[in-house]
């Protein structure tokens, strides 16, 4: 019973936080902890202390990485430009592919939410169809509500 329980008539009997026949299951689910807070970044379940991602796209200790992914940024630009400007590639269907995440306007960059809150936060500088930059943030707080704000 590897140091996590006692063997009683050949049968281990595990201490609090183990589980399994030789007690070898830890149902501690820190080092399944991602950095957004979520186990296994909400992507997979943990299973002995170790993550089993659940979505074929995401791999790694706790379900983080994914190589075939679009960052946060690429992701959600072309959305938040059809929201905020009324143009871009989704123009279109915007209100139909469009309305996942709530939508706030600044008046500057300054204005944006910084790093230090709780929610996760990626900053994002992206190209519109004009060839011009645009500023946006966006976060997930702990309802799972996708928050946007732009300049």
């Amino acid at each position: 019973c590897p140091g996590n329980g006692i063997c009683k008539c050949r049968v281990c009997e595990c201490f609090p936080n183990f589980t399994g026949s030789a007690c070898d299951c830890s149902l501690d689910t820190a080092p399944c902890m991602a950095s957004n807070g979520q186990i296994c970044n909400g992507r997979g379940t943990c299973e002995c202390g170790t993550c089993n991602c659940t979505d074929p796209k995401f791999q790694g200790p706790t379900c983080e990485m994914c190589q075939t992914c679009l960052g946060v940024c690429a992701e959600h630009k072309d959305c938040v430009q059809c929201r905020a400007f009324e143009k871009g590639e989704k123009k279109e269907t915007c209100t139909q592919e469009c309305m996942h995440f709530n939508m706030t306007r600044v008046d500057s960059r300054d204005k944006l939410p910084q790093p230090g809150q709780p929610d996760p936060l990626s900053h994002c500088k992206e190209k519109d169809v004009d060839d011009c930059w645009f500023y946006f943030t966006y976060s997930v707080n702990s309802n799972g509500e996708a928050n946007v704000h732009v300049v």
